[in-house]
């Protein structure tokens, strides 16, 4: 008996099945009493993972006993059948057999993953009445995570305060259940006195606690905890490590966060991912791109949250050659289908104007979701693709999808951008009239900016009085329509509306300004800057990038700075000849101080998207690659002309990104089609 035991024994340990077998054979013939071997063979089969051979056989038992029932249950629940534990559970109580600690541990987790609550509450009587509640930490640490998972916390709270003897298992099964459900100062709480009664953390506690401190803010007690972690020897620990950077980055602390993770003797595929987006959320962008090459050169592959991440921070520097080759490692990965690494990749190219790759991007997806439709809603949005946006918004239907408020958002703003009033309109009040949408007041910000670029001032207005403590930026919006138009009488009615709710708003006093300039009334633009002057405020100086060979290159109006500019205003003074002679006029309108009109027209000529333009222009002599320049103002009207006939006249596709869209050059024409 004790050779089959052990033979049972060891095929159980090296899962060999067929042995197995041959031994269930030849115990049935050996005479040997079947129901002592039967347990064991029971387990020999759970462990060869052949649940339905363990089945047959303990259906065949004439008796079973307690740990082969509960064999049976914590096998079919970690195999993912749930549902079948949950039979055995209540087969073994119609049959009389008491359950045990054991049992009440394992059931608990299958009446939470199949979300029997009324289950899992009877259960939890009957461990009362058996006296285990109390007496026994696996119950309790078990029906703590089963009322967790239930969002009971309450009752969670009530099962931990009974026990006699907690150890460490069951503090950390309530701190988890607290920082699951967004009570971190709970969670927080709990962990104190875990530590004031003399209860040792372990490093799952010490993990979840970390990141309720990052979530709160609370960067004292979290240091604190990082020495608590360096005194249990747990700071090599992946968990800890992990969680101490992103404690550290959500607290804003990114060199205390590159300090932990440059002393990582070892960092996983997680720890790198959780550095890489700490840094993105901290605006470190380049620093994560560093970083997001070390970690390949590392030889450690990333997931589709660490695409994500670094994706968007491309996005955000406008890096699409980088974003490009990111795109290549994903597509190597065979992650290109995936549903959050192509949201970032839509998001990329639609970021940086090529709205035909994030297209590209969206067709190949094997799972879509409403984030991806969003993201190229977006995309077309912000390159004035209107009509594209409402084809895919008005199918979302078709594919089951349900439109969110992010999705609102975007196809308003597509319509904002295309002129398309009436759509924008009817969309608008389809949302109204949807109780399962909140409007918030980027919904009311996109239909004030739309109707006021149609000239629609005074709906606008009357929006803009409906919204429930209406703020400064939607009247800004509208106050941004005036410029535009050149409404100075409006503008001024909507300037003390602003100034009611903040008198020493910049960006109010400063559109009015450009506004006065624009119009020509100097003695008004004299009045606003001794108003500027006297409130201290300054005036974002306007800025235009280009990238040309993996080097950025950044001007503002009259830049003589440039190791480039005689060679810069070369090229600006042959092109200005050039497209005058195609019918480019320069319009002194855009102009914003009082000078005479040769120097207006001399002070157009060194806007800052023409030097950069002129300079990658010099710079990609005899290609014809695309040039992309970003501005972070508005794109001046006088320039938006003089591009058109730059690209005419060189034949070059030119891409310029503003504060606001993006504009496609081609031929001599914009995608805005002079709407922006």
């Amino acid at each position: 008996m004790n050779f089959y035991s052990s033979l049972i024994a060891h095929c159980a340990h090296t899962k060999s099945l067929t042995t197995l077998r041959a031994v269930h054979t030849n115990v049935i013939k050996s005479g040997f009493s079947y129901a002592f071997f039967a347990h064991k063979l029971i387990d020999g089969y759970i462990k060869c993972r052949r649940l339905v051979e363990a089945r047959k056989l303990f259906d065949e038992l004439p008796y079973r006993h307690i740990v082969t029932w509960n064999s049976m249950i914590s096998s079919h629940i970690s195999h993912g059948k749930s549902k079948e534990a949950v039979e055995f559970y209540g087969n073994l109580l119609v049959e009389g057999v008491l359950p045990d600690a054991y049992t009440f541990s394992a059931i608990c987790k299958a009446f939470s993953q199949l979300g029997l609550l009324s289950h899992g509450q009877r259960a939890h009587g009957l461990a009362v009445v058996l006296g285990l509640e109390v007496l026994d930490g696996f119950v309790a640490t078990a029906l703590v995570g089963m009322y967790a998972k239930f969002d009971k916390m309450r009752d969670a709270h009530l099962v931990f305060r009974r026990v006699f003897e907690k150890d460490v298992v069951l503090f950390t099964a309530l701190i988890v259940g607290y920082a699951q459900h967004g009570l971190h100062g709970e969670a927080l709480e709990v962990f104190g006195d875990m530590v004031n009664r003399g209860t040792k953390p372990n490093e799952y506690t010490l993990a979840c606690i970390l990141i309720s401190c990052g979530n709160l803010g609370d960067l004292v007690n979290g240091q604190l905890i990082h020495g608590l972690v360096i005194k249990c020897g747990l700071q090599s620990v992946v968990a800890s490590q992990t969680s101490l950077l992103t404690m550290y980055s959500r607290c804003n602390m990114v060199e205390d966060s590159i300090k932990v993770f440059i002393q990582l003797d070892y960092a996983n595929q997680v720890t790198w991912t959780s550095f890489i987006v700490g840094l993105v959320q901290n605006g470190r962008e380049e620093i994560a791109v560093s970083i997001f090459k070390e970690m390949i050169r590392c030889s450690i592959n990333p997931n589709p949250f660490t695409l994500s991440s670094i994706l968007q921070a491309c996005s955000s520097l406008a890096m699409l050659e980088v974003g490009e080759q990111i795109h290549a490692v994903t597509m190597k990965l065979g992650l290109d289908g995936n549903k959050y690494a192509g949201a970032a990749l839509i998001n990329l190219y639609g970021k940086c104007g090529n709205v035909e790759k994030a297209r590209s991007v969206f067709d190949v997806l094997t799972e879509l979701d409403v984030v991806a439709i969003n993201s190229m809603i977006y995309a077309y949005a912000q390159n004035g693709f209107g009509q594209e946006a409402l084809e895919l918004f008005e199918g979302m239907e078709k594919l089951g999808l349900v439109p969110n408020g992010v999705t609102f958002i975007s196809i308003l703003l597509a319509c904002t951008n295309s002129g398309l009033v009436e759509e924008g309109c009817q969309i608008f009040a389809s949302v109204r009239n949807n109780h399962n949408i909140e409007l918030t007041k980027d919904h009311f910000t996109c239909m004030i900016d739309m109707l006021g670029r149609s000239r629609r001032f005074e709906e606008a207005e009357m929006l803009i009085e409906e919204v429930r403590n209406p703020d400064v930026v939607l009247w800004r919006t509208l106050l941004n329509a005036c410029k535009i138009h050149g409404e100075v009488e409006m503008a001024e009615k909507i300037m003390r509306k602003v100034l009611k709710l903040h008198p020493g708003d910049g960006g109010t006093h400063i559109l009015l300004t450009n506004l006065y300039a624009s119009a020509g009334k100097w003695n008004q633009v004299i009045g606003m800057k001794s108003t500027i002057r006297d409130l201290k405020l300054k005036k974002s100086p306007a800025l235009s990038w280009v990238d040309v060979d993996r080097e950025v290159h950044t001007f503002m109006a009259g830049d003589l700075s440039h190791p480039r500019a005689c060679e810069i205003f070369e090229m600006l003074h042959g092109l200005m000849e050039k497209v005058k002679t195609l019918g480019y006029n320069p319009d002194t309108r855009f102009v914003l101080q009082d000078l005479d009109e040769d120097k207006k027209m001399s002070s157009l000529y060194y806007h800052s998207e023409k030097l950069a333009i002129a300079f990658a222009l010099w710079k990609t002599i005899g290609k014809t690659t695309t040039i992309r320049i970003f501005k972070n103002l508005r794109v001046c009207g006088d320039c938006h002309s003089w591009i058109k006939f730059v690209s005419l006249h060189t034949g070059r596709d030119i891409i310029a990104r503003d504060a606001k869209r993006f504009h496609h050059f081609k031929g001599g024409l914009c995608s805005c089609r002079d709407y922006w």
